[in-house]
């Protein structure tokens, strides 16, 4: 875990006031049950994009709540993906082909 001025010191650019905008804005949700904000890997990544979507993409303010959604989605299906997938690993080989052939998928290829 990394607290907010340690996460800011990871950029040359970045200044502790903006990210508590970000923060306050709920585009990254650190950890706050303590007195200070601790940041887990995932939120110094979501910081990290944020910072290249506001610097090297200069994308602006308003489109950021779009694209962090979208990209939120993306990766909750990415999760629900994954999840069925291990479901169908854990069934019989039969089970597995019928799902694949319903998909359009060679069943004999992997």
């Amino acid at each position: 875990m990394m607290d907010l001025l340690s996460v800011t010191a990871l950029f040359a650019d970045l200044q502790a006031v903006e990210l508590r905008l970000w923060i306050e804005r709920g585009w990254v949700q650190p950890d706050s049950s303590g007195a200070d904000w601790e940041f887990r890997e995932i939120d110094v990544a979501r910081v990290r994009l944020l910072h290249d979507l506001r610097r090297d993409m200069d994308v602006g303010e308003d489109a950021i709540p779009l694209i962090l959604s979208l990209l939120d989605q993306v990766y909750e299906l990415r999760s629900t993906l994954k999840a069925v997938l291990s479901v169908l690993q854990s069934q019989p080989r039969d089970v597995q082909s019928a799902v694949l052939a319903a998909l359009g998928r060679d069943p004999t290829r992997p």
